[in-house]
Parts: C-alpha cells; sequence; structure tokens
C-alpha cells in the first residue's frame, strides 16, 4: 500500500491526478423513514485508507439515515418494503430497512 492523502470533493471536481474511488455506507435503520434511528451498519472504503469491518464499533456512524445525507453521503439503493406474510408480523428475520449510501472520494499520490 502506497502513502496516499485522501480528500472528499463534489463529484467531477477532479484535480489533475486524482483517481476517484468509492466509499460504501450500509445503514439499516428503525424503519423505512430515513430520519429513523439506526440499529445495524457497516462500511466499505474503495480508498484502501481504512479496513473497517462490522462491529467495529458500538456507535454508529450517524444516528439516522438522512444525518447521513447531510453529511454528503448519496443515498443509492434503499431496501424494497415487502410486507410480512400474514401470522409472521413479529418473527425475526433479518434487517429488512437497508439503505446503502455512497461517496466518491479523490485519491492523490504525494
Amino acid at each position: 500500500m502506497t502513502d496516499e492523502t485522501t480528500r472528499t470533493t463534489a463529484p467531477g471536481a477532479a484535480a489533475t491526478g486524482d483517481r476517484l474511488r468509492q466509499q460504501v455506507l450500509v445503514l439499516y435503520l428503525a424503519d423505512s423513514s430515513l430520519d429513523s434511528d439506526v440499529v445495524g451498519w457497516t462500511s466499505y472504503d474503495g480508498t484502501g485508507r481504512t479496513r473497517p469491518t462490522t462491529g467495529d464499533s458500538d456507535e454508529p456512524p450517524y444516528p439516522t439515515g438522512l444525518a447521513a445525507l447531510l453529511d454528503g453521503w448519496r443515498l443509492f439503493q434503499a431496501a424494497q418494503l415487502i410486507p410480512a406474510a400474514p401470522g409472521a408480523e413479529y418473527h425475526t428475520s433479518f434487517l429488512k430497512h437497508e439503505f446503502y449510501f455512497e461517496r466518491l472520494v479523490h485519491v492523490t499520490a504525494p
């Protein structure tokens, strides 16, 4: 791995010599509303600067999905809302309110 500097900029604002990389943030919310509480999360860093793993923090990176949007993350996928089968309304399963966010980061060599 090389020693590189990262900076977050608006899409399309690349400087000469920059390499564009994607960071992905997955937030599981308490319900389908973006302003509901984060109950689970994970992230992936396409810059290679960090290697986050699921469960490596006791606190979510943002309290809500809306807070991630306000910090510049772009929402690109939300889980389809599928009603529970009759009789299964109270069964536990996977976290169904899954939202994927991305942030484009320019990585420059020193």
